[in-house]
């Protein structure tokens, strides 16, 4: 603050418009850093932050990593204070990638699996999730190709089916946010189950992608068995 005529000023808090309001579907294109103090808590917190892996080291030659090798997506996982910043925002929390912030990250029992009986040998098996719920660990399958049919060029998206399944495992809400919304598979399970959501995404063209996913009604890849 600073002093203005013997009289203290005080900072406004900057206004972000939204990118995308509708049918209680809510994106904001920036920082998630810059848009959550200006919300309140949600329901539940499901999320998929970067994990820090350094997709473009050279070291990955898959095609979903090289289309956007020039993006810089995943070269750090974001800070322990900014975990604890989303982690603020859900009164339950699901946090995709949280074995890579198990050191910042509660001691939960609580554990999610995202298992993939069809994955390559260059591919993990599975994928985990840290979670705040108060159940005992759950897995479920869904392949590969039918993730690789509904991708609409994010390097990570989560399938329908699996963000839908963490929807259901919350139990009863009626609000979600994801600071770290990509193409927008949580708002779109969010949609689908008729559920107000916030997604944040510092990336326009992720949340045109999402946009566009949104604006195609009720569409579900995710039912397979």
């Amino acid at each position: 603050m600073k002093e203005e005529n013997g009289m203290t000023a005080t900072p406004v808090q900057p206004i972000v418009s939204p990118f995308y309001d509708r049918g209680g579907i809510t994106i904001y294109n920036a920082d998630c850093r810059d848009v959550l103090p200006m919300l309140g808590k949600f329901d539940l917190l499901l999320t998929d932050p970067p994990y820090g892996m350094n997709a473009f080291d050279g070291s990955r030659t898959t095609k979903r990593f090289t289309i956007n090798r020039s993006r810089n997506w995943d070269c750090q996982r974001i800070s322990s204070e900014a975990m604890q910043m989303i982690r603020d925002h859900g009164e339950s929390q699901i946090i995709w990638g949280g074995n890579y912030y198990a050191d910042v990250l509660p001691i939960r029992k609580s554990w999610l699996c995202w298992r993939k009986p069809d994955a390559p040998r260059t591919m993990a098996d599975f994928e985990l999730a840290w979670t705040s719920l108060e159940i005992n660990g759950r897995h479920i399958e869904h392949s590969i190709a039918a993730t690789n049919a509904e991708r609409v060029g994010h390097p990570s998206q989560k399938p329908l089916r699996v963000m839908k399944w963490c929807i259901a495992l919350a139990g009863d809400i009626t609000s979600i946010i994801d600071p770290f919304m990509g193409s927008g598979s949580t708002l779109v399970a969010a949609k689908l189950n008729g559920i107000r959501a916030v997604g944040i995404e510092i990336s326009e063209e992720y949340c045109q992608k999402a946009v566009e996913r949104l604006r195609q009604g009720v569409l579900d890849f995710g039912s397979e068995g």
